[in-house]
């Protein structure tokens, strides 16, 4: 079998023995792969049967990304903390960007906390195959599981991001809005954002290696196209249901108004940033199926 029929291939579980246990009423397993269809499914039961194995992946890039570092776990304060400095002098004191009535420090944090982790998120993800590529050559294993990775793996770093706005948040007496039961469904909304994009990034990168130095570029991009150091406010109106086809919009200042309370939910916003991210996932995850029979060849 080919390594290109290896990799469209789906996995089923049948019983089989040797042939002196032919007839044994006792089965035993073996993998049996066979070819995907033109439009490969998703199947959710086979990622739930590999689950240990996504756990093992997320430790093992978790242990990664702080082994032999001065500052250890230490570095998913500092990265947030520093930018919100910068932003801050630059944007809150000298280019004087409104910040709806809270101070510019809580402003920025409250949306850079978010973003730092759905720009690590999908960069890591869109490397994930390449740095996998010893894996995923030698052994099968339903290949979604390796952008998934560091998705999760990136909600540590989330987790303790909001640990330190709460704690800026206690510096300045400002207490979360109203609406701050929404926060795990824009949780869930930014990872499923970063996991449609890396799974695009992760099956492009492997076929074409120049997509490596794409991602920072779009990264960068990315982030002054949403509302991180500006509010939505200064969009004009007639606009701003555009401007929400970037998904971040609506989960940025979902976020910013949740913790903050700087407004109402921006339900229109929400509704078509849900729209794309929804479309994101879907049509990432059937692009890498598509793909993913390549996959052993090129990597």
């Amino acid at each position: 079998m080919s390594n290109a029929q290896f990799e469209s291939g789906t996995a089923a579980i049948a019983p089989a023995g040797a042939l002196g246990d032919a007839q044994s009423t006792h089965s035993r397993h073996e993998l049996i792969i066979e070819p995907a269809g033109r439009w490969p499914r998703i199947d959710f039961a086979e990622l739930w049967e590999f689950r240990q194995l996504l756990f093992f992946l997320v430790w093992r890039d978790l242990k990664v990304r702080y082994a032999q570092t001065v500052l250890g776990i230490g570095w998913a304060v500092l990265q947030p903390v520093l930018s919100v400095l910068i932003f801050t002098v630059i944007f809150g004191r000298f280019a004087k960007v409104p910040s709806n009535g809270v101070p510019y420090a809580l402003f920025s944090l409250a949306a850079v906390v978010p973003w730092t982790y759905f720009s690590t998120a999908f960069s890591g993800a869109s490397n994930s195959l390449v740095a996998s590529s010893n894996l995923i050559t030698k052994v099968y294993f339903p290949r979604l599981v390796v952008p998934l990775a560091p998705v999760l793996a990136g909600l540590v770093d989330l987790a303790i991001g909001f640990g330190v706005l709460a704690v800026m948040m206690l510096a300045y007496h400002h207490g979360p809005g109203p609406a701050v039961w929404i926060v795990p469904i824009l949780v869930l909304l930014t990872a499923m954002t970063a996991a449609g994009v890396g799974s695009w990034l992760a099956a492009l990168n492997i076929q074409y290696r120049d997509v490596k130095h794409l991602v920072p570029f779009l990264s960068q991009i990315w982030m002054y196209a949403s509302p991180v150091v500006y509010p939505v406010s200064l969009v004009p109106e007639k606009y701003r249901l555009i401007y929400a086809l970037n998904p971040m919009v609506g989960i940025v200042e979902g976020f910013r108004v949740a913790l903050l309370g700087t407004g109402a939910l921006p339900w229109q916003l929400l509704g078509v940033s849900t729209a794309v991210v929804v479309t994101l996932v879907a049509s990432g995850a059937m692009y890498f199926r598509r793909t993913e029979r390549l996959f052993a060849d090129v990597a």
